[in-house]
C-alpha cells in the first residue's frame, strides 16, 4: 500500500462480510435470507402494499434476531471505531447493513445508505424514529397519531439508498476506499470503486473472504475473515501515520 498523508479522507464501505462474523444472517449467500423468502414479498414497496402484516412479521424477526445473546460487534468493527477515534484526518464509514453493529462498536460518522432496523418511518410525516420492538398495522405514529402509517426505515428493492449526494461527495474527496465483505452485486455500493478510480487520486483496497464481483477495479485486494483482516489493515494505517 503506498503511503496515505496523515490526515486524507478515508471512506471505507461495508456489506454483509462483516455482520456475518458477528453471527448475522447474510440476505445473498446460498443458504442466506432471500433463499428462504421471496424478497418481493418483504422488501418492496409493492410487497408492503399487497400484506403489510406479512412484511411487518419479517422485520420484527430480523430485529429481535438482532437482540440475541450474542450477536455483538466483533473485532472488525472495533478496528474501524478506532480508526475513527485515532486518524487524523476524517474517516467516514458508508454501510450496506442495516444492524447497529457500528455504532455498538463506537463508529459515529456513519452512513446507513439501506437504511436501519431499529428504526421505523412514517409514510405521511416522514421522519424516521427509533423503534426496537414489535411493529404492527395498528401501531399509531407518534407525530401524527394515525395508525397504519409506519413501515421499517429499511430501503426496498426499487427505492433510492439514503445521503447519496453525501457519499458521492465523500468517495470525490477520498484518498483512500476500502472495501469490506461486499459482494459487489448490489448498485450504487458495487461502483462506488469505480467512480473513485475515475478521479485517479486515491488507493482502493477490498478486504473480503473472497474476491467480489468488481474486485478488479480494485488497487489491492486481500482476501480472508474480516475480524482478522481490518485489525490488521488499521494497525498498518495507524504505524504509517507516526513514521
Amino acid at each position: 500500500m503506498p503511503p496515505i498523508p496523515k490526515d486524507a479522507p478515508i471512506v471505507v464501505l461495508t456489506g454483509a462480510g462483516i455482520s456475518k462474523e458477528s453471527g448475522l444472517d447474510t440476505f445473498r449467500d446460498k443458504d442466506g435470507i432471500w433463499s428462504k423468502v421471496r424478497l418481493e414479498d418483504v422488501a418492496t414497496p409493492e410487497g408492503f402494499k399487497r400484506d403489510p402484516a406479512r412484511v411487518h412479521a419479517f422485520y420484527n424477526a430480523r430485529r429481535r434476531s438482532l437482540a440475541e445473546d450474542g450477536i455483538s460487534p466483533n473485532p472488525a468493527h472495533d478496528a474501524l471505531a478506532r480508526l475513527e477515534r485515532e486518524w487524523h484526518g476524517p474517516v467516514l464509514v458508508v454501510t450496506q447493513n442495516i444492524d447497529d453493529l457500528h455504532e455498538r462498536a463506537g463508529s459515529t460518522r456513519l452512513i446507513h445508505m439501506h437504511g436501519e432496523l431499529l428504526k421505523v418511518r412514517c409514510r405521511r410525516c416522514n421522519r424516521p424514529m427509533e423503534w426496537t420492538g414489535d411493529l404492527d398495522t395498528g401501531h399509531a405514529c407518534p407525530d401524527c397519531g394515525r395508525p397504519g402509517l409506519l413501515r421499517p426505515h429499511v430501503v426496498w428493492f426499487g427505492e433510492m439508498p439514503l445521503d447519496m449526494g453525501l457519499i458521492f461527495q465523500a468517495l470525490d474527496d477520498c484518498a483512500l476506499f476500502v472495501s469490506i465483505g461486499t459482494s459487489g452485486h448490489v448498485y450504487p455500493a458495487a461502483g462506488f470503486v469505480a467512480q473513485v478510480r475515475r478521479r485517479g487520486k486515491a488507493h482502493t483496497i477490498e478486504l473480503n473472504l473472497e474476491p467480489s464481483e468488481g474486485a478488479s477495479l480494485f488497487h489491492e485486494i486481500r482476501q480472508g475473515p474480516a475480524s482478522e483482516l481490518v485489525p490488521a489493515f488499521v494497525d498498518e494505517l495507524m504505524h504509517s501515520q507516526d513514521a
